[in-house]
């Protein structure tokens, strides 16, 4: 019952301070540069989160080497979305490449 009672609170924690902006901007027109710039806030979020974990490594210290193979096989998955665009196969190639780069490295 307690896990009920605390999924319960997360929900409520989460949603109430969202409900006031979006039942305001239901009923009112957003400027279109708004509009237009809002796009771009999950791409740079995404690249907030994915970046630091490809250029540090585990000190925090900025790691531009081949041995890293996050930031390698983040490279490769960054060409292979620029030339396929094609999500699924840029997911299922980065991962191949990162499995074998750091299979090869650490050998």
């Amino acid at each position: 019952m307690n896990e009920v009672i605390m999924i319960a609170g997360m929900m409520l924690v989460t949603f109430a301070p969202r409900y006031g902006v979006m039942a305001l901007l239901g009923r009112m027109e957003m400027p279109k540069p708004l509009f237009r710039a809002l796009r771009y806030v999950p791409p740079a979020v995404l690249s907030a989160i994915i970046v630091p974990s490809m250029l540090l490594d585990a000190q925090g210290q900025v790691a531009l080497r081949l041995d890293n193979s996050y930031l390698v096989a983040g490279v490769v998955s960054a060409v292979i979305a620029w030339r396929s665009r094609n999500l699924l196969l840029t997911i299922v190639l980065g991962m191949a490449f990162f499995l074998i780069w750091r299979a090869v490295v650490a050998a």
